[in-house]
């Protein structure tokens, strides 16, 4: 058995704060993620700890406050000579004297020592966050000596060919896979050892299509193989999800259609692995300049694309409470400043509190959409993402010159290679239409027998990554022999294709141009396959030699994506399973999540029928019959999973914005103790047969209102974290 499944207290929801404990943001999760590894590491952590959490560490490991490993007070060296930096000679950095580091064996044993003083207070589990490596780096001194290490060759400046880019690349994830595999080992001993205790091990770390399309490189899917690894937060939040792509040629932020890719991609790193995954959401961003209705819009569009992957049942509900309920942010009409709407704080922890829920609920299940559908994607899209921007400095740098953008710089090819349209060109068309597509992480594929076995349709494209491994090849065409059908689509354009790999390695029995060579004859096709549809065991290959990029552009393009899954499905004699709709929506237990969806002329499914609590709405009210419009969204409490209050009780608590405790009911009381931060009302709906005679919160009359039409009770009371004593009773 996993370390990380041994663990006895409930670890479903938590958040991350680098503040001492404070009520105002005392959330009320079951763990609290205390950040950063300063001097007073020890007090705040015994502060969190006395208010009753399971205390986890999180520190940065690419980029951190380690000034005192820089500037030669840790072993009398200097180490900028490990700060990653780029071609024109600039340290890429993450504020003033904070740059990314190169994970050399000397800065991994400088985080040992402090991680170790970690373990000494008694945390349970470790987090280390962001793994990044930039793909503009890879031109200090130390990235020197490690690729003579690695290669056993004199180094190559990465923008000087893509077969350079890609060796970097692979490199880069190589050195961040070494330096968490060392330490989390070397902890795990040294906790052990020491105090003869477990203490597990987490990544934090962006979604493999942010990480590709921000020009990252990191770990990943490597992480999965990794012993001493025990799982990992998805970091995807509305400052990834608003990302710009390109769908039927236009270039816009698409914050729900983005999340909902980067969270499937997430669920998909872990699925069938045993390792633990949890979701982040974050109410604001990093970006302080958004008002508190763009952050609010935002946020209920990653919560719902997050709540529609039901293989994950864990949340980060906040990163940095604090800024969150503390902070001020850009009035509607930019005049100032203004905090949190109160009524905003309700619908937060309303959310917050229905996360640490959803583990009680499976999704029931339907066939109203178009299931098994994948869109395969590899570690090494991450690998081709290399210098695409123009020469100058200033603008590689994104610098404006004369009021010109980057932007406005670039050709058609590097605008569409910097918004990652190969990828977004082939999973786009059919998210839009209410197909629930799924990336598919195609690395796991090789390491776990039957990876692939819940599709019935995959789409593939090397013009934007390529296999790793020849042996994918043999798993894909298993998969097809079987009863799938593979669409292949690319036109062998991609100048990586000429990379120094397994396909292409001098005096290898066959040496091919390009992977998807290797891929047809091992499916039984030649090795230039022309456009068409194969029969291969009891499974198809559907071929279309375009660029995926390509069908980013036009509506036509999108349109022939659709056209591809829906003779998919014929092939496989399931013509009538192809369904489009107007809407994304799945039912976790009494929890209904929906999203409608714009851009496209299906308007199917947009009315949810019944009567229902709204949960984004601080009032938690009663509503009946929900129509969306296209974009529009929801989080619902179905009142006929209701149920009856139960044999002799005369309520139950049904939904609230408080953590709910020691619930005691009779036929005529009901009291429980309602936790929640400090400065904010709390709302609770119970079902209740009748009126109450009176409510009180710790003594004091409370505010109440019973809706007869739904015989529920909603209660409202101010909140605080040691909690209030609510009381309701009945003649």
């Amino acid at each position: 058995m996993r370390v990380g499944k041994q663990h006895e207290r409930a670890e479903w929801t938590g958040f991350q704060e680098s503040r001492p404990y404070g009520p105002k943001y005392d959330l009320r999760t079951d763990f609290v993620m205390v950040y950063g590894l300063s001097d007073k590491l020890e007090e705040r952590i015994e502060g969190w700890r006395k208010a009753g959490y399971t205390i986890h560490l999180m520190t940065g490991v690419s980029w951190g406050e380690y000034q005192d490993y820089l500037y030669e007070k840790f072993d009398g060296r200097n180490h900028w000579d490990e700060a990653q930096m780029d071609r024109f000679g600039n340290y890429i950095q993450h504020g003033k004297d904070v740059p990314y580091m190169d994970p050399t064996i000397a800065f991994s044993e400088y985080l040992a020592t402090y991680i170790k003083k970690a373990i000494d207070c008694g945390v349970e589990a470790i987090h280390l966050e962001e793994p990044e490596y930039w793909a503009a780096s890879g031109y200090s001194e130390a990235f020197k000596r490690e690729w003579l290490t690695y290669y056993g060759e004199p180094w190559t400046a990465p923008h000087l060919s893509p077969d350079a880019q890609y060796r970097a690349s692979k490199l880069k994830a190589y050195l961040y896979y070494r330096a968490l595999d060392r330490l989390c080992a070397q902890m795990k001993e040294y906790a052990l050892v020491t105090y003869n205790r477990q203490v597990r091990f987490y990544v934090p770390t962006h979604s493999l299509i942010n990480y590709t399309q921000w020009r990252i490189i990191s770990p990943e899917a490597l992480l999965v193989s990794m012993p001493s690894c025990d799982g990992f937060i998805a970091q995807i939040w509305t400052g990834t999800a608003r990302t710009p792509n390109v769908y039927q040629g236009i270039r816009r932020e698409r914050t729900f259609e983005t999340a909902y890719l980067e969270y499937g991609v997430m669920q998909e790193l872990t699925r069938g692995t045993g390792r633990d995954m949890w979701f982040l959401h974050d109410p604001i961003e990093d970006n302080p300049r958004y008002t508190w209705s763009d952050y609010r819009y935002n946020y209920r569009a990653t919560v719902v694309a997050s709540l529609l992957h039901p293989g994950v049942s864990k949340f980060e509900v906040c990163p940095w409470p604090w800024r969150v309920f503390t902070r001020g942010y850009p009035t509607e009409d930019g005049t100032g400043k203004e905090g949190i709407p109160a009524s905003y704080k309700t619908v937060l922890l309303t959310v917050m509190n229905v996360l640490r829920d959803l583990h009680h609920h499976e999704e029931e299940q339907t066939d109203v959409y178009t299931s098994g559908i994948g869109l395969l994607l590899s570690n090494s899209a991450m690998y081709q993402r290399g210098d695409v921007l123009p020469e100058e400095p200033e603008i590689s740098t994104g610098k404006k010159e004369g009021g010109v953008t980057t932007s406005d710089m670039l050709s058609p090819e590097q605008r569409e290679l910097l918004d990652f349209s190969a990828f977004y060109g082939l999973a786009l068309p059919l998210v839009k239409h209410g197909v629930p597509l799924r990336p598919v992480q195609l690395d796991n594929a090789l390491t776990f027998p039957g990876y692939l076995d819940d599709y019935k349709v995959l789409l593939l494209s090397y013009e934007f990554m390529k296999p790793e491994n020849a042996g994918l090849h043999q798993a894909i065409a298993g998969w097809v022999r079987d009863g799938g059908v593979l669409i292949y689509v690319g036109d062998g354009s991609d100048a990586f294709h000429d990379v120094r790999e397994w396909w292409n390695r001098e005096g290898s029995r066959r040496s091919y141009e390009r992977p998807d060579q290797h891929l047809f004859e091992t499916l039984g096709l030649a090795a230039n396959q022309e456009d068409g549809e194969y029969a291969y065991g009891d499974g198809f290959v559907l071929v279309r030699r375009v660029h995926p990029a390509a069908l980013s552009r036009t509506s036509e393009g999108a349109d022939s994506v659709r056209d591809c899954v829906k003779l998919a499905l014929k092939l496989r004699g399931e013509a009538d399973a192809y369904r489009e709709s107007g809407i994304l929506r799945i039912k976790r237990g009494p929890y209904v999540i929906a999203q409608a969806l714009d851009e496209s002329n299906v308007t199917d499914g947009s009315t949810l029928e019944g009567r229902f609590i709204d949960l984004f709405e601080d009032e938690l009210p009663i509503v009946r019959n929900v129509a969306l419009k296209p974009g529009d969204n929801c989080l619902l409490f179905d009142l006929e999973a209701a149920g009856t209050a139960g044999d002799g009780q005369a309520a139950k608590v049904l939904v609230g914005s408080s953590r709910i405790e020691d619930v005691k009911a009779d036929a005529k009381t009901i009291s429980f103790r309602s936790e929640s931060p400090s400065d904010m009302t709390v709302s609770i709906r119970l079902l209740a047969a009748s009126a109450p005679n009176a409510v009180t919160a710790d003594g004091l009359k409370a505010d109440y209102a019973y809706d007869e039409a739904s015989g529920t009770l909603l209660i409202r009371h101010p909140g605080k974290p040691e909690g209030v004593l609510v009381e309701a009773a009945w003649n």
